[in-house]
Order: structure tokens, then sequence, then C-alpha cells
């Protein structure tokens, strides 16, 4: 193995286990919800907006900070200080006596997880080979971030607030996120500042040889001119309220609709974490076979079903948790919407801005408005099923959408293009 195939390696595998404690953190609101419900007496309403809030918070500074990386070309030292931050933010969680109070720290831990995705994406874009970068993608972002973050979270968090307090297990959740700051200080090397993304022309009117643009203004601007960042955006605004509605009301729903008890709905809630786990090999691996658009087509209409399995299906637990598992599926399309697909798509060196676009986006439309108001309508119907009939609907709409993505994958850009150059010639002979 080269030094360079090396560094990969083990920059992957250090941003993947940072990543998965980003989201240990924050799913545990969602997973300690039945706990701090009867501790603080909230609404389902309070619940919704405890998750919007930190998503709206996620999705501003992961942008805004995601373009200061490029401006600085600084990726780094900012990556370092963020998880400090957010790892600090889990302690003002547990400290919080009142919904107000706990608000505030979800919307601090916001501000301060929102860069980490971005800039973690950006490094991964930078550092790998052209061949793995979808499967590198797919295992930084969805790997770490469901087996630790949506299985072993729900496991861990709920067993902390049995034997404990709600209060204790969010203390118990700061310090794994320090132990990451440490490994990247150590592990993780600055890029090459003049690294440029280079991709294949894609979309009409796309020229892979342009100069790269200026300033972060014209990375964006330059961004809007491509159908596949349109439809990413897009994508990410429904998907991402799919994935966070998840989160957020199936222990609950588990637990009120169902009568589960808290350690049949931790294991239900960590069979999330396994299935994101498992299909983050996958899904990216098989979209740089197959091709993006294809993948990304059957995934996301398999996500319809997982909200309607956890409502409907009466079967045993075991029967349920797989259905909820396949269902769940859908989650290994995030990093191809969300980093690879653009990545590919437009050729710039500002990466973790562009990046930073399709996601903020996604958590602010999507992720913080969303929870917040299904959250209302359980509330105004008095039926928490209507969360799950949201996300049923928004995986619809997802898969609607994949269709008018533009393939990126480069095995199949060069395999399209080695056809139209045959057929041009061709024709040239028989003229």
């Amino acid at each position: 193995m080269t030094p360079k195939a090396a560094y990969e390696v083990r920059m992957i595998g250090v941003l993947t286990l940072m990543f998965g404690f980003v989201f240990f953190d924050r799913n545990a609101m969602g997973n300690l919800a039945p706990f701090i419900t009867a501790s603080l007496h909230l609404s389902n309403g309070q619940i919704g907006a405890l998750s919007s809030g930190l998503s709206i918070c996620w999705a501003i500074s992961g942008f805004a900070i995601g373009a200061l990386s490029d401006a600085l070309s600084r990726r780094k030292s900012i990556l370092l200080i963020t998880v400090v931050i957010f790892s600090v933010c889990s302690v003002l969680s547990g400290l919080a006596p009142s919904f107000g109070v706990l608000l505030a720290s979800r919307m601090l831990m916001g501000l301060a997880e929102g860069p980490i995705l971005p800039i973690a994406q950006s490094l991964v874009v930078l550092e790998s080979a052209e061949n793995r970068r979808g499967f590198n993608m797919g295992v930084m972002q969805n790997l770490g971030s469901n087996l630790i973050g949506s299985f072993a979270g729900p496991v861990i968090l709920t067993m902390l607030a049995e034997y404990f307090s709600w209060r204790g297990a969010f203390f118990v959740a700061a310090v794994p996120g320090l132990i990451c700051a440490a490994l990247v200080w150590l592990y993780v090397r600055e890029p090459d500042r003049n690294a440029v993304v280079a991709v294949a022309e894609v979309e009409p009117g796309a020229h892979a040889a342009e100069a790269p643009p200026t300033s972060a203004a014209a990375s964006l601007a330059r961004s809007l001119h491509y159908r596949n960042m349109w439809i990413c955006i897009l994508l990410s605004v429904v998907m991402v309220p799919w994935m966070i509605l998840g989160w957020t009301f199936l222990p609950t729903i588990y637990g009120s609709l169902r009568g589960l008890s808290h350690s049949e709905t931790s294991w239900l809630v960590g069979a999330l974490g396994i299935s994101a786990a498992v299909f983050a090999f996958i899904v990216p691996g098989l979209s740089d076979r197959l091709g993006r658009k294809p993948v990304m087509i059957v995934f996301t209409f398999i996500g319809i079903f997982y909200p309607i399995a956890a409502l409907y299906y009466q079967g045993s637990s075991w029967m349920l948790a797989l259905l909820v598992f396949l269902g769940w599926s859908a989650s290994g399309t995030f990093p191809l919407f969300m980093a690879t697909i653009p990545s590919e798509t437009l050729p710039s060196r500002y990466v973790a801005t562009t990046l930073g676009l399709v996601m903020g986006l996604g958590e602010l439309i999507g992720g913080g408005l969303v929870p917040w108001l299904a959250g209302r309508a359980a509330d105004h119907y008095n039926n928490l099923a209507v969360t799950m009939w949201i996300a049923s609907g928004l995986g619809v709409i997802a898969t609607v959408l994949t269709l008018f993505l533009v393939e990126t994958a480069p095995v199949k850009v060069a395999a399209n293009r080695k056809a139209a150059l045959t057929a041009a010639a061709g024709r040239a002979i028989a003229a």
C-alpha cells in the first residue's frame, strides 16, 4: 500500500469515528425524549422544536463555516474547534432545567456540529482516489454515524437513563467527542491548498477545463447552473426530514402507540443504525459500479416503507425490526446526493461551500421546519401517526426527484463518452 493510500484509509477511519459520535450526541435528544418528556412535561410540538432548532443552526453554520474553511483553506483546525464545542454542548443539555434552556443548548450544539460534515466531506473528496470516492464518502458519512450514533446510541443512552438519569446520559455523551478531537489532531492533515477536484463533463454546458471560481459566491453562482445541484438540494430538503422524523418520533411511537418497553424500543431504534451502517457500504458501492441514478431511484423508493411498517405491522418485534431495517436502507443515498453527485457535477475547489449549500438548505428547510410542523400536526390531530405519514410522503417525493438526475459516476460517464465517440466515428465512416 502506498503512503497516499495508507493515509486515505487512516483519514477515513478517524473521520468515520468522529462523525459517529457527532450523531451519538445529535440523536441523544430523540433517544432520551421519553425520559425528558416525563421530567420536563414537554409536548410533541416542543420535542419537534428541539429537533428543528438544532437543524436550523446546523444548516446556517454548516454553510457559513464551510465557506469560511474554503476561503481560509483551513479545514483541520476548524474541525478541531467544532468537535470540542459540540462535546461541551452535550454537558449543557444535561444541565438544562427547562425547555427554554434545553432548546438553547441544542441550538448551540447545532452551530458547532453543522460545519463538521461539509468539512469532512471536502477532506474525503480532496484526498480520495477517484474510483473510491463514492465508497469512501458512504463509509465516512454513514458507517460511524449509524453504527455508533443510531445503533449503539439508543441502547447505551437508554440504559444510562434507566440506571442513572437522562441528565447523566448527556454527560457521558460528551466524552467521546473530546477523544475524537485528539485523534483528528494526531492523524488528519491539512490538505494541499492548491488541491482542485477534477471531474468529467456530465451535463450539457459543463466545462471541466474552465478555471476554478475565485470566490465562494462565484462557486455558488456556478453551481446553480447545473440541474444536478438543484435536484440534490431538493433531495436534501425532503430526505433530511424523512430521516429526522424517524430519529425524533420513532422512540415515542414504539412506546406510546405500540406499548413496547424502553428496552425493546431502544433495540428497535438501534436497528436503524445497523441498517444505515450496512447500507453505507452497499448503496455507494453499488453506485460506483451501476451508476448513481439507478441506485438513487431504487433506494429512495424503498425508503417509503419504513414509516408504514412502524405504524401498521402487527407481528413480532423481530420482523418489525427487519422491515424497518430494510426501509431505512434509503439512508445509504445521503452521501450520494449530499456530496458525491455534487462534487462530481461541479468542477470547483470550493468543495465545502457547495456541499454546505446542499446540506444547509436540507437542514434549514427540511430539518428546521418539517419536524416542528409534524409535531404540531400530531398535537392538533391528537395522533402521533401523522409524523410517519409525512415521512412516507417525503419518500415518494424523493423517488420522483431522482428520475431527473444526470448520471455522474465516473465508470458510467466514461462508458457513455466512449459509446458517443464510437457512434460519431461510425457516422463519419458512413459519410
